[in-house]
């Protein structure tokens, strides 16, 4: 069953993808930025992609485009994940947000803002939560300087 849905998905998606494959068991799509909100959409409503998992990102310093953003989904009617890529230059890492789609996209989108910086155009709520208001730089970047004394947190020797 998982196999027949994967190969749906990508027959129907594979037009819109950069490319599209299984590795381990999951059906990767890589996009342009500017086609999630569609695909997304059609995940959603013709496949049953019901669960938001996750958004994250890689920083592949020093190639470019910079970043991959990566996300998650799961259908609980399938029981199958999919994987969605794309990749963000630094100058222009903004990716349209998830949260009218999936409400839980908001809290993940902050994190993945704060830890990477990559913009989500369309959440108005982009604030840190795991770091304090006032933090320089965003710690997940590769160049980041892991001896960087922030103003509020002393560096201890």
């Amino acid at each position: 069953m998982a196999a027949g849905i994967l190969d749906r998905v990508s027959e129907a998606l594979a037009p819109t993808a950069i490319s599209a494959a299984i590795a381990h068991g999951i059906l990767v799509l890589t996009l342009a930025p500017e086609a999630l909100t569609p695909v997304v959409g059609r995940l959603q409503s013709e496949f049953g992609f019901d669960l938001f998992l996750d958004v994250t990102a890689i920083d592949w310093l020093p190639q470019t485009p910079r970043f991959e953003v990566v996300w998650h989904f799961y259908s609980t009617e399938h029981h199958v994940r999919i994987r969605i890529k794309a990749r963000v230059a630094e100058s222009d890492a903004v990716v349209d947000s998830l949260r009218p789609r999936y409400g839980s996209a908001g809290i993940m989108e902050r994190e993945c803002h704060e830890m990477y910086g990559i913009v989500f155009r369309g959440n108005d709520d982009l604030r840190p939560m795991l770091l304090y208001e006032g933090f320089v730089g965003h710690p997940l970047r590769k160049d980041y300087p892991k001896d960087r004394e922030q103003p509020l947190v002393p560096y201890i020797k």
